[in-house]
């Protein structure tokens, strides 16, 4: 008498090892492919337009050019006002680095204190300095303005490089707090028994343990301070301290047309450090975010 195995499982719906239908997932694809193409294609603008003639790139709708226009290139790496790509390029990087040393010390230290120290007035301080974080930017302008005049850093550098040294960007610290808490305070206890100070178990246990959200803080400061043309555009005066990003401005004001193939062409080379400092350093911020979700 034949008996019919009752225990073995019957695939409905999905196949067998929980993956999805075929169909299903060639259609998932598709979808996601057509998005991904979807927010790609500013970029793909960007680098078709720099390569247009100057009559294409306002009347013409096409994404690739008719021909290619090999001297846009070549008039972006002269530069604007005689300053040429190279130094525009070395402004924006003093400035970005500048940035990311300052917030990278500056936040992980007061993060420190507030994550992992005990002092009085230490709850309703962290709460002032998160309600900072509302503050608009705009508003405190005017006042940072009359005090780096007064100091005589008014057309240096410094006005984008040293607040980043004093801790103000409070998203960071508080980004760096969470991070903080979420380690185990053994470690410290370990560390405090074998005589080591709030200094010493800061930078030889916590510290290297906070890897991935210090990590985070550079990825993001490096981009928002390459992007910031607000500011750089207030304190900057001279062409020889330009960045790329006032260069960009500067570049259609040079003369009485608007040269949109250049400025598109320095637009790539303004894009190009952003994109390589991201693929740098993103296995370091993918692991930031694995381990913050396996302890949160």
């Amino acid at each position: 008498m034949t008996t019919v195995d009752t225990t073995r499982p019957v695939a409905t719906g999905r196949a067998a090892g929980g993956r999805r239908p075929r169909p299903a997932r060639i259609a998932l694809h598709a979808v996601l492919i057509a998005v991904l193409l979807v927010m790609l294609y500013p970029l793909a603008w960007l680098i078709a337009t720099s390569f247009k003639p100057a009559d294409e790139v306002i009347a013409s709708l096409k994404l690739l050019p008719s021909h290619l226009e090999w001297s846009n290139y070549s008039t972006a790496l002269d530069g604007v006002n005689e300053v040429s790509v190279g130094r525009l390029l070395w402004n924006s990087l003093l400035i970005a680095g500048g940035a990311v040393l300052g917030n990278v010390i500056s936040c992980s230290l007061a993060a420190y204190a507030f994550a992992r120290l005990r002092f009085r007035m230490r709850g309703p301080l962290f709460a002032f300095m998160i309600a900072t974080i509302m503050l608009p930017h705009h508003a405190v302008l005017i006042p940072q303005y009359i005090v780096f005049n007064q100091l005589g850093m008014v057309n240096t550098y410094w006005p984008m490089i040293l607040p980043k040294f004093l801790a103000t960007d409070a998203f960071f610290v508080f980004l760096i707090v969470q991070f903080m808490r979420s380690l185990p305070r053994e470690l410290e206890e370990a560390a405090r028994i074998d005589g080591c100070g709030p200094f010493r178990s800061f930078f030889s246990v916590i510290l290297p343990l906070t890897r991935p959200a210090l990590i985070t803080t550079a990825i993001f400061t490096f981009i928002w301070t390459w992007n910031d043309f607000f500011t750089q555009l207030i304190y900057l005066f001279e062409p020889e301290k330009f960045t790329l990003t006032l260069a960009l401005r500067s570049f259609v004001d040079a003369s009485s047309q608007s040269a949109f193939g250049p400025m598109f062409a320095m637009s790539v080379f303004a894009l190009l450090p952003i994109v390589l400092f991201f693929l740098a350093f993103q296995r370091f911020l993918v692991e930031g975010m694995a381990n913050s979700g396996l302890k949160g």
